[in-house]
């Protein structure tokens, strides 16, 4: 069954599995959307829940009242994107992919959630948005929760992945974190200069020679891909998100990931409990959080 949204300027589709993008088409026909080449990637836009990134040895320690120091096993990125959820159309323009935990999930992540993701097309932009429902009849449930698509580089054939560049939307002066890529750990002390007074990163493949960019400091709640050839691009604004995660394979794969995440990796100075990792996100019980991210393309 194809899953679908279109209108005059997009075609786009979607999978049940993990609930993502699958294709994200201008009325050109034009893909702008990775499509999972396994020799560099074979995913394409999962979503992360319960955790963006990874756990100190992939342990996640609950400290509550009925379960002190309880503990699961979350892998990086978390427990749903390779996972099966439930479609909905909801209207013409929008529709939704909903997933509750199943016993090997309430085993690693010991809370009743109901996660829905719901996508809407409208003009040129797709909205993702995340609600989160916490199910328990008590308790606060702790949670993290991103975006990881990632997009075609270069979108138009004859370019060259060095004619792209990012622009943010203000001028950014950050560093970045020492990361360790066996682990997906961070060091969030150990920083390193990453830009001075600009709103332009030209892209190569060096940028990635060591691991993903964690960009933990932006004043930034937009980032454009643009090509240095013609107008098409992408617009990705995350106004929910604190967090943003820049990203490709070191063997030079033809895309890059725009990663809107609510929290980061464990760093190396963190305790292992859920409940106090930074910039974590609390639900009351009975009560539902909402996220969301747009994608523009131009």
């Amino acid at each position: 069954m194809t899953i679908e949204l279109k209108n005059e300027q997009l075609t786009v589709q979607f999978k049940e599995f993990g609930g993502a993008l699958s294709s994200i088409k201008d009325k050109d026909g034009l893909e702008y959307l990775w499509q999972g080449d396994p020799q560099y990637w074979s995913s394409q836009a999962p979503v992360l829940f319960p955790i963006c990134g990874s756990l100190r040895n992939d342990w996640a320690i609950y400290d509550s009242d009925k379960q002190a120091h309880f503990t699961g096993l979350i892998p990086r990125h978390g427990l749903v994107r390779k996972k099966n959820f439930t479609f909905e159309q909801l209207s013409e323009d929008s529709l939704a992919f909903t997933i509750e935990p199943d016993e090997d999930m309430l085993a690693q992540y010991p809370y009743q959630f109901e996660l829905k993701i719901i996508y809407s097309l409208k003009g040129s932009a797709i909205r993702t948005e995340y609600h989160i429902t916490n199910k328990e009849k008590e308790k606060t449930m702790p949670y993290f929760i991103g975006g990881h698509p990632g997009f075609n580089c270069p979108l138009v054939e004859g370019d060259r992945y060095e004619d792209y560049y990012l622009e943010f939307e203000k001028e950014e002066t950050c560093t970045v974190p020492k990361s360790f890529p066996d682990t997906g750990l961070l060091d969030l002390q150990d920083r390193t200069p990453f830009f001075e007074n600009q709103k332009f990163l030209d892209l190569d493949y060096s940028l990635f020679a060591h691991d993903a960019i964690t960009l933990d400091e932006l004043r930034s709640r937009s980032v454009t891909l643009r090509s240095k050839n013609h107008n098409k691009g992408i617009r990705l604004d995350f106004a929910d998100f604190p967090y943003l995660i820049l990203w490709s394979t070191a063997n030079k794969s033809p895309f890059i990931a725009l990663e809107p995440w609510s929290g980061l990796s464990t760093s190396l100075e963190e305790s292992d409990l859920f409940e106090e990792k930074r910039s974590v996100s609390f639900v009351k019980a009975g009560q539902t959080d909402c996220k969301h991210f747009d994608i523009s393309i131009l």
